[in-house]
């Protein structure tokens, strides 16, 4: 029985802002989504619920969970308290998952979307919470194979909170910008930098870019409606990209596409990382992040999911627009006091191409879908 069964929303509510209160500014945890493989035909498997029990007893059992679809495993590096420890774990949750797969006979791939897979090929996981979700979405959570990368950053204090969330939002297009690695989907170039985000953000409720809330207030307000309402059953029913934890005093940063390279997963966490403790100190100093209307993000979000780091992106406060790469070279140099700080600046940096960018120049070079994929997933084609 989880949280919500056992104490009500209001309850849960109260014990959220108590937590963020509480809370311990800049831990950082991370999560990664993979895809399970047949390693000689790439297709994906429904045997997470084999794997789970391959865990057991061993190192990774804590930190391994099913997100979905039984093709699909998240591992979790658990709550660091500086990103200096966060890189680590990160390689080395890679390589618990890696030793776990290997002798049954498993393939492991981290884009954000299989480039080939067929939906209706996928098993839902059978547990309660996944049970609740498949009756509540039907069609929009079967169609969901996607794969990501989520960061969650402590913040300290329930209103500070809301004010990070807030700040966050208006950065969400680069973060997706730096990611974007699913251009492939259903074995169609689909002329996007991430596919996986387009088919997430736009098929789920509750989903995509929040509003801005002025206080923990209103935005509890807003949660207490929607489960008033019968909306929400459960917090995670939140599918925001951005959004303040319910169970953790944390912000967890939803957007970015998994990761094939871990360098470039590393980075990513440190960006993202970096940005949440740099947004909480500007509004320390009263010198907030301005919160951007939903509609102006939206057309960024936008840029990013079509062009990703090949694109530009539009620079709010001059008015105009500015190649990705140049407007994630300012970030990098407004966030680079406080990254240093937290342990995260040897990690930042931006890549000559991101994921995305080569997969879709093998495609030009006239690979096929299979070689690409099998280049990211780090096995053989086979012959």
């Amino acid at each position: 029985m989880g949280d919500e069964q056992r104490l009500g929303h209001a309850e849960l509510l109260d014990a959220a802002r108590e937590g963020f209160e509480g809370g311990t500014d800049f831990t950082v945890a991370v999560e990664e989504e993979f895809a399970l493989l047949d390693p000689a035909t790439l297709d994906l498997v429904n045997r997470f619920e084999e794997l789970q029990a391959a865990a057991q007893g061993t190192a990774l059992e804590p930190n391994l969970v099913g997100e979905l679809i039984a093709s699909e495993v998240e591992v979790k590096t658990g709550r660091q308290e500086s990103f200096a420890d966060v890189p680590a774990a990160m390689a080395e949750r890679r390589a618990q998952l890696e030793a776990l797969v290997e002798p049954l006979g498993i393939g492991l791939a981290a884009t954000g979307t299989h480039p080939g897979a067929d939906w209706k090929d996928q098993r839902i996981i059978d547990t309660p919470h996944y049970r609740r979700n498949d009756e509540l979405l039907r069609y929009v959570v079967w169609r969901n194979n996607t794969f990501g990368l989520h960061v969650h950053v402590g913040i300290r204090g329930a209103d500070r909170a809301v004010a990070v969330n807030n700040g966050l939002r208006s950065f969400l297009p680069e973060i997706l910008a730096l990611s974007a690695s699913s251009p492939f989907v259903e074995s169609v170039n689909t002329g996007l930098h991430s596919a996986r985000t387009q088919i997430f953000t736009r098929f789920f409720p509750r989903c995509g870019v929040p509003d801005a809330f002025a206080s923990w207030r209103e935005f509890e307000d807003y949660i207490r409606f929607l489960y008033e309402t019968g909306s929400m059953t459960e917090h995670t029913q939140l599918w925001w990209s951005v959004r303040p934890h319910l169970a953790f005093p944390t912000v967890e940063i939803r957007i970015a596409d998994g990761q094939p390279d871990l360098a470039e997963a590393q980075s990513l966490a440190a960006f993202g990382a970096s940005l949440a403790a740099r947004i909480a100190r500007a509004h320390d100093e009263g010198e907030p992040v301005p919160d951007h209307p939903h509609r102006l993000i939206e057309e960024n979000v936008w840029r990013a999911i079509r062009w990703g780091l090949s694109g530009e992106l539009i620079d709010f406060e001059r008015g105009d627009v500015v190649p990705a790469r140049a407007r994630l070279e300012r970030l990098l140099e407004w966030v680079a006091p406080v990254a240093e700080e937290i342990g995260a600046a040897p990690y930042l940096a931006i890549p000559e191409r991101n994921a995305a960018e080569r997969q879709i120049a093998r495609f030009a070079e006239g690979a096929t879908l299979e070689e690409i994929y099998a280049e990211q997933a780090g096995v053989p084609v086979r012959g």
